[in-house]
């Protein structure tokens, strides 16, 4: 076997590794028993939330076992074929075995990333809050800018974007937006980005065509089962009504009906500006305990902690990310000193590399100060 196969069949092996230790193989098959035992309950759809979350947990253990179990013995039947082929001296078995190698090394590391995303709330439903930081107009419109590139990214996936609000530039983009993001582990690819992120570019309004300095923050938390309890004192929030304003168009509500809720404990400000003012406080409730549930996530894992903790203001010092237009292009990742010249693609969506890149940093566990003094 060519050096080359080899190495690709050890990636392949270490990919193995990974979904095994996160699968915990030892036990899935038991898992899964006791999921069938209990699918047969006749007492199982009495409560239809539970059972549906039920066979969604028991699908993605089957499908888990099921891709390892693929990749595991397709590995073995290309080995077998390459060593077939040396034996009868059969170039073209040899290389059609290494060709499905490649592209088995390919999809073993896609699986090794999605398996990176075992986090309590990874598998979730997300919300994404964009905020224009330092810049003024600048900044505006570089949010708006980051707003559209996530919705590009997340309808790459599959996923469903809602827009719960938004508030207008005074002369371009947006103050902020709020979407939900609904798609298996939305909240787990999502997660990394929160934090500021800088554009350097030539201001395309400044007459004088001098290079500006942007920034916005990205905030994101996961949208919370019904079923996990959240207590929220009503003594502690603040509701007010108000009228919705944005930049207008189809994604733009314009009512009276529009709500507010502030918690007062926290600070935390969650809006909806839906037509109805009922369907309005629920969904901010709804977006409320999301909060105040991403705050307990936060206490419990240190890696998404330290990362909030590290977005701080939108403004010089605190950015996770720069994108640089002028005089170079770039983009960079300030965490994982991940990068790319095609800063179209990335404001086009194409972000998956960066996600995974930082993914991969959390689970090794340094921090982004480790991180950038190795660099």
């Amino acid at each position: 076997m060519r050096a080359e196969t080899q190495n690709i069949v050890a990636d392949i092996e270490k990919s193995l590794e990974l979904l095994a230790q996160r699968l915990n193989w030892e036990t899935a098959e038991y898992r899964l028993e006791e999921f069938n035992a209990r699918v047969e309950d006749p007492n199982l759809w009495d409560d239809p939330e539970a059972a549906q979350k039920l066979m969604r947990e028991r699908q993605a253990l089957v499908d888990s076992i099921d891709t390892y179990k693929g990749i595991k013995q397709d590995l073995s039947d290309n080995i077998e074929l390459i060593e077939l082929g040396e034996m009868e001296d059969d170039a073209e078995v040899i290389k059609d075995a290494e060709s499905a190698l490649a592209a088995l090394k390919e999809k073993a590391a896609e699986k090794e990333l999605e398996a990176l995303l075992d986090g309590e709330a990874d598998a979730n439903d997300t919300f994404l809050e964009i905020n224009a930081g330092a810049g003024g107009t600048e900044s505006c419109d570089w949010a708006s800018m980051l707003a559209r590139m996530y919705v590009r990214w997340a309808e790459k996936k599959g996923y469903k974007v809602e827009l719960q609000s938004e508030s207008a530039g005074d002369e371009a983009g947006i103050k902020s937006a709020a979407y939900k993001i609904s798609g298996h582990n939305a909240y787990g690819w999502l997660k990394s980005e929160s934090g500021v992120h800088r554009l350097v570019r030539i201001s395309p309004y400044d007459s004088a065509a001098k290079r500006h300095t942007s920034f916005s923050s990205v905030w994101v938390y996961p949208v919370v089962d019904d079923n996990i309890e959240i207590e929220v004192n009503p003594s502690d929030i603040r509701v007010d009504t108000y009228r919705s304003s944005g930049a207008g168009g189809q994604h733009v509500n314009t009512t009276d009906s529009a709500v507010r809720i502030t918690h007062i404990p926290t600070g935390i400000v969650v809006t909806s500006s839906e037509k109805s003012q009922h369907q309005n406080r629920d969904i901010a409730m709804k977006a409320l305990k999301s909060r105040l549930y991403q705050q307990e996530l936060d206490r419990r894992n240190a890696a998404i902690n330290e990362a909030h903790e590290a977005k701080g203001d939108a403004g010089w010092g605190n950015q996770i990310r720069s994108y640089v237009l002028q005089p170079y292009q770039m983009v960079k990742d300030l965490r994982t000193q991940h990068e790319t010249s095609d800063t179209k693609g990335v404001l086009d969506g194409d972000l998956d590399g960066f996600m995974a890149a930082t993914l991969a940093l959390n689970v090794s566990g340094k921090s982004r100060a480790d991180a950038q003094a190795e660099d």
